[in-house]
């Protein structure tokens, strides 16, 4: 099986796909230290957040019917650019000194929609670029890179915050989109066009393309519920580490040792070949009922520390399986619609996270939320062991579609 990186097309999609993940992992920390000290209001960076999040969520589907209607390298190579102006522009309005937070907002918006139509373009991007026997390790590779960069963002936006100052930070996020965008450009994709029709058509097929695949479908349910406790740990970890866990300090670690497991998952699925992997991975992602209920009965810091590094192991192995699934099983001209489906659920459930958290630690403390997020999780994932989709999902060179395609 010949290496991905081999292939002139998948290495320069892989090197642009890593430069602007770098710079967008070091954005978050960048954005909420620029707002603060703008604003000196965590109302503002809610605002600033929330105006990047919207548009997204409301477009995706409509991202999902551009990438399969276009060819994925023009959409995905547009939307770098886009967003390349974006943050230049917000970099420009921070170096100046007096910052406009209606001019970053409005900004952020604009890179937020530009993020609904290149979502959906990342997995035909790999279809388009690898042979079905690399798609594994082709995905593998990228979320490697995408966990490296989330241990090493943080640590590029603390040393340019603190040195230059955080506009550089949207500065270097810019110019990744620029190169990025330049690599597409010199990227050969195979595109199978769709016959146009309507939108709503074309949103009502990629929908039946979901409907059809109960491994699918019950497991997009699993992986909603992971992000809304995902959200609910990200809102109440902080406090609960600050005043009863060790401070910021064991936060860190916290954090750190989650993102070395994220890695380490993804490295193990480079190499793994289940039997069954769609029921594996949803397994695995079970595992993160483990630091939230851990949290929720105030056990020593190490043990949560080190059951946050297994859960995210299970995250980092299921990303790139469940990536090679999704890419073998569905139609290369219904992928992006269905992708986008996928994230429509993942990331719209993390804004329920965000508002319940909070109103049922007020009520009940950080405990009741924290236990009934793991179990939740614990048992979603858990259920999709009993979908006969889920437990018969063979290897990806084994699936009905994939077969089809090749003998096609």
């Amino acid at each position: 099986m010949p290496h991905p990186l081999r292939t002139r097309s998948f290495r320069l999609l892989f090197v642009g796909r890593s430069l602007s993940l770098l710079g967008d992992a070091a954005i978050p920390a960048a954005l909420g230290i620029a707002v603060y000290l703008a604003t000196d209001s965590t109302g503002a960076l809610a605002l600033v957040l929330a105006c990047a999040m919207v548009p997204k969520l409301l477009l995706l589907p409509l991202g999902g019917v551009v990438g399969d209607r276009f060819n994925a390298r023009t959409v995905a190579l547009t939307t770098d650019l886009v967003r390349c102006v974006t943050q230049l522009f917000v970099g420009a309005e921070l170096l100046s000194g007096t910052p406009a937070l209606w001019q970053i907002a409005v900004a952020e918006a604009i890179g937020g929609a530009a993020g609904a139509f290149s979502m959906p373009t990342v997995s035909p991007l790999i279809r388009g670029t690898v042979p079905e026997s690399g798609l594994l390790r082709a995905n593998a590779l990228m979320a490697v890179a995408g966990s490296a960069t989330r241990i090493g963002g943080p640590a590029v936006a603390g040393a340019l915050v603190f040195t230059a100052g955080p506009g550089w930070a949207f500065v270097l996020d810019g110019a990744t989109f620029a190169v990025s965008a330049a690599l597409l450009a010199a990227i050969d994709i195979r595109h199978v066009p769709i016959p146009r029709r309507s939108v709503i058509a074309d949103l009502k097929e990629g929908w039946g393309e979901v409907r059809s695949r109960d491994w699918y479908w019950t497991s997009l349910i699993a992986h909603a519920v992971w992000n809304g406790a995902a959200a609910v740990l990200m809102t109440l970890g902080p406090a609960l580490f600050l005043h009863d866990l060790g401070g910021k300090g064991a936060w860190v670690a916290f954090l750190q040792t989650g993102a070395v497991g994220l890695l380490l998952g993804s490295l193990v699925a480079g190499r793994a070949r289940p039997r069954r992997p769609v029921l594996v991975a949803n397994l695995g992602l079970a595992l993160y009922a483990l630091p939230l209920c851990l949290l929720a009965a105030h056990a020593p810091v190490a043990v949560a520390v080190i059951a946050y590094g297994i859960a995210l192991a299970g995250l980092g192995f299921l990303n790139p399986v469940w990536e090679t699934a999704v890419q073998s099983a569905v139609p290369t001209h219904a992928l992006a619609r269905v992708t986008s489906y996928d994230w429509l659920l993942s990331l719209g459930a993390m804004p329920l996270g965000y508002t319940l958290a909070p109103l049922a630690a007020a009520a009940w403390g950080a405990e009741v939320p924290l236990a009934a997020a793991g179990l939740m999780v614990g048992a979603a994932c858990l259920a999709t062991a009993a979908v006969p989709g889920v437990r018969n999902f063979g290897p990806p060179a084994k699936s009905v579609t994939a077969t089809t395609e090749a003998a096609a």
